[in-house]
């Protein structure tokens, strides 16, 4: 059902409590997440700014006929337009035709990549407007690769000052509460870390820079009106800022440990190099980690809070296993800044796994810290206090 925002702003999307995996199964969403639309009802013009996800289609146009006589819309803006946004564009333009759809160049393109129709598109760019009546408007901003090349923010100089940020400041988070304020502030901030993580860090750059030229234009800031999860009313200020830490080659003083085993040699390992790192700082955050048996979006999560990463795997037919393999396709992806590794694992008759991980987590930007540390075997005491004092000397080569 629509909820209201404010005497000019409805909330119209889709509450999503059953997703649990996003981008095909790239991304979890174990909250669950959030369609958010909202409709925008100025003096003169009645806007809707983006749609839902395309199985909600019929549902969702049916709830907004519940909201508005379709024909009172004078505009759709569409800020971004991969499917979780304008899945139900379609239903809702046959019944609606004619309808203008304000976008970016890049956003006509991908629309009509994707549903392959001449629709009243108009394109916009960093600084045009949309006049509402009574001196007020939407103001776009242009922002590519936060995350698609396509995207763009929407400034409503109503209602104290409105940014609709489509995906940026965006949480995978369900929630029968709209608000910030309503939620339980570690559960979500967690959920928009992830969601930065795995989504915009490899944007980080852009990230910064946008931020910063949206800072400098000093404009009133009620509320942020993201695309997926809560909307941040209280102090949003708070998630601009910390967008700007996330985006600095963020870490805080951890050491992640993730490693894959066959016959719990490779943990063994990891337990005894945690154990010597905790010797060496106690203040240090350690956290272990199989890669085959935990989320894999919360482990990259985790990675990039840390300082460093200890990647571990045994050798499998002369290279390291699928698990491993998976998440450090993923880490090469995230462009991640200022972190260091190095590489651990057992072998039997062969031996490669420390070698190719090490070549491969400097491939994916992260700096080694040594050549990494490989045991035959089942490691016994004397193996086990080996890596306890890499362990040790591990923490001593990070100061």
């Amino acid at each position: 059902m629509a909820k209201k925002i404010s005497d000019k702003i409805t909330w119209v999307g889709k509450t999503d409590w059953e997703l649990k995996m996003f981008h095909g199964n790239e991304l979890s969403t174990r909250r669950g997440s959030s369609y958010n639309s909202y409709l925008l009802s100025g003096e003169s013009k009645t806007v809707l700014l983006d749609t839902v996800w395309g199985p909600y289609d019929k549902e969702f146009v049916s709830r907004l006929k519940e909201e508005i006589p379709l024909n009172e819309i004078d505009a759709i803006v569409m800020q971004h337009n991969e499917s979780d946004h304008s899945g139900a564009l379609r239903e809702l333009l046959r019944e609606i035709p004619g309808t203008p759809v304000y976008c970016t160049a890049k956003g006509e393109a991908i629309l009509r990549g994707h549903y392959h129709q001449d629709w009243n598109y108009v394109k916009v760019k960093t600084g045009d407007t949309l006049d509402l009546g009574g001196g007020e408007s939407l103001t776009f901003i242009e922002a590519p690769m936060l995350h698609w090349p396509d995207t763009m923010f929407s400034y409503y100089n109503g209602c104290g000052g409105v940014l609709f940020s489509n995906d940026g400041f965006g949480q995978h988070y369900a929630s029968e509460s709209l608000f910030n304020d309503e939620v339980p502030e570690g559960e979500m901030m967690r959920e928009a870390e992830k969601y930065f993580a795995n989504i915009l860090a490899p944007f980080c750059p852009m990230v910064t820079r946008k931020v910063k030229e949206i800072l400098a234009m000093n404009l009133p800031l009620a509320m942020i009106c993201p695309s997926h999860g809560v909307i941040w009313r209280k102090n949003p200020e708070k998630i601009v800022e910390q967008y700007l830490t996330w985006a600095d080659a963020y870490a805080e003083n951890q050491i992640t440990i993730v490693y894959d085993t066959m016959w719990n040699s490779t943990r063994l390992m990891a337990e005894a190099i945690a154990r010597g790192i905790r010797q060496a700082d106690p203040s240090v955050t350690v956290k272990l980690f199989n890669a085959a048996k935990f989320d894999k979006n919360n482990i990259l999560t985790e990675v990039f809070h840390s300082k460093a990463l200890l990647l571990g795997s045994p050798t499998i037919n002369n290279g390291y296993s699928y698990a491993v393999a998976g998440l450090l396709e993923m880490l090469k992806g995230m462009k991640l800044k200022k972190k260091r590794a190095a590489a651990f694992g057992s072998y039997g008759w062969s031996g490669e796994a420390v070698k190719l991980l090490g070549e491969h987590l400097a491939g994916a930007g992260f700096a080694l810290v040594d050549d990494g540390l490989r045991l035959p075997w089942v490691p016994d005491e004397t193996a086990l206090a080996a890596c306890e004092q890499y362990g040790r000397d591990f923490v001593a080569k990070l100061a």
